[in-house]
């Protein structure tokens, strides 16, 4: 059976999913994306993504095509639907068609496209929890805005490539000589018990897992500095870890061919993994 995917109000077999070749997010990549995760056939962290979703369509001045009622609708009907247990949906609204190519915003009578399908995926029992996962650094060549969830991702994807053929997991960006974040993902080291990680700015993507995380760690009355750090200083953590919405909170063992600490997943990153999935699974819809 073939997904049902959500295209501007209609739920379609995706053989039958279409957009048209003059939409502003195929032509410009002028669109933004959100991607919330299902475990138990529930929605993870659905308010913080809403929230951040119209922050980005605020950011570029583009219109909302749907209600934060309605979209958690759409949700729920496509994990339905789908018979979705533990995977991903994911969102896209772009600033729709405006009948022909032009770097022009279109007038506000044009209506954005907003699309959504599932994905399938083991997020909980994701193998990496148990080796952590080897990153190298790279040079963060991305536009300036990147707190704006936009679907603007080739340099990520050329990152991700070049963690690929170096045999590594991910790339960690880096610019004037500080680590931004990774390729899909907040970055974060620890040393001496410390968690640090990047403040927040228009150089990195406001994460809603990265945010939950920095929560229960606070009160788990673990330390936090949010401050940029060096990839040297990376390699001289004790441990280190990434969040995102799809892969939670996950260890990183190796950065650059350094190991860190005894070259397998941190007490930390295992903990406060631990405790987000425990929270998050409370607090699901």
């Amino acid at each position: 059976m073939s997904r049902i995917v959500y295209v501007n109000g209609d739920y379609l077999p995706e053989e039958e999913a279409k957009v048209s070749v003059f939409d502003r997010g195929f032509l410009f990549a002028d669109a933004v994306y959100e991607v919330t995760s299902i475990l138990d056939g529930k929605i993870i962290a659905f308010d913080g993504h809403a929230k951040r979703l119209k922050r980005s369509l605020d950011e570029l001045q583009m219109q909302n095509p749907i209600s934060t009622e309605d979209l958690l609708e759409v949700h729920h009907q496509l994990v339905k639907r789908n018979e979705l247990t533990e995977g991903m949906i994911y969102l896209q609204i772009s600033r729709g068609n405006p009948g022909d190519r032009d770097f022009a915003f279109p007038s506000e009578d044009v209506t954005p496209t907003i699309v959504l399908f599932t994905q399938t995926a083991n997020l909980l029992n994701n193998p990496k929890v148990a080796t952590g996962m080897k990153v190298i650094s790279v040079d963060d060549q991305r536009w300036a805005r990147r707190d704006i969830k936009t679907t603007q991702l080739l340099f990520p994807s050329m990152a991700k490539m070049m963690a690929k053929a170096a045999g590594v997991d991910d790339a960690w960006m880096v610019e004037d000589g500080h680590v931004t974040e990774g390729s899909s993902n907040n970055a974060y080291i620890v040393k001496d018990g410390k968690i640090i990680t990047r403040n927040l700015g228009h150089e990195i993507l406001h994460g809603i897992t990265r945010a939950a995380v920095l929560a229960y760690a606070e009160a788990a009355q673990m330390q936090i500095e949010e401050r940029p750090f060096t990839i040297d200083e990376a390699k001289k953590a004790d441990e280190a870890f990434i969040t995102s919405a799809s892969t939670f909170v996950m260890p990183v063992v190796e950065i650059d061919g350094v190991a860190l600490g005894d070259g397998k997943p941190g007490k930390s990153s295992l903990r406060l993994r631990e405790i987000y999935l425990e929270e998050s699974l409370k607090q699901a819809v």
